[in-house]
């Protein structure tokens, strides 16, 4: 089995190599590749598409490698391979992202990406550091997982569902923020699990064994 994670320049994937490589190993996973490669995304079994920085970036971004958002739609939407978006890759499953300016985005989990706006005046943004999540959701890839667990966050945007259905879990700053999200194959997690310790590395290990 191959999990491939899309590389297309956006952010150091060192870190979320390492973990995914971990857990594919304890989980007796197959190989884990960082690829750019339209070919190698196509003979996936598995896709993750990471994403730092800003969601009309990222867009342009992964635009910017010829074949490449092709292969993964299609690993996505033909051949139903399961996939996870994290950060702004889980942003860029949403239908548009409002970020300096309306950008379309895949349309995989209806909904918009809109600034953080918290209740409270003190809450700084972006919403940086550990957030403990509040489970609303049933998913394989929560296994294990529980409210009050808790995820690193680095974002200013999030995504806000058509379907609360689609949402798993959110956490507390200064209102909702979306933190898990899930339709039909595909999974986004708004938060690192790569950088969130235990928490992290359980959903990284149920996700490499999720077979929607």
């Amino acid at each position: 089995m191959l999990t491939v994670l899309v590389d297309y320049d956006s952010g150091n994937l060192h870190s979320a190599q390492k973990a995914f490589e971990r857990m594919a190993r304890e989980a007796d996973a197959g190989e884990v590749l960082v690829s750019q490669r339209p070919e190698d995304v196509a003979r996936a079994d598995r896709v993750v598409l990471p994403g730092d920085g800003a969601f009309p970036a990222c867009r342009r971004g992964l635009k910017g490698f010829d074949g490449l958002e092709e292969a993964l739609l299609d690993a996505v939407t033909v051949r139903r391979v399961p996939f996870l978006g994290i950060c702004v890759g889980m942003q860029m499953l949403a239908t548009e992202g409002r970020e300096y300016e309306p950008v379309a985005g895949f349309d995989l989990v209806p909904g918009t990406i809109d600034r953080i706006v918290p209740s409270d005046a003190a809450l700084k943004v972006p919403h940086m550091g550990w957030n403990d999540l509040v489970l609303t959701g049933d998913h394989p890839v929560l296994e294990g997982i529980e409210t009050g667990d808790h995820a690193y966050f680095v974002h200013s945007y999030a995504m806000t569902m058509a379907d609360p259905a689609d949402r798993l879990a959110h956490v507390d700053y200064g209102g909702d923020v979306t933190a898990i999200v899930a339709r039909d194959n595909v999974v986004g997690t708004q938060f690192h699990p790569e950088k969130s310790q235990r928490t992290g590395l359980r959903l990284i290990a149920n996700f490499l064994r999720w077979r929607p």
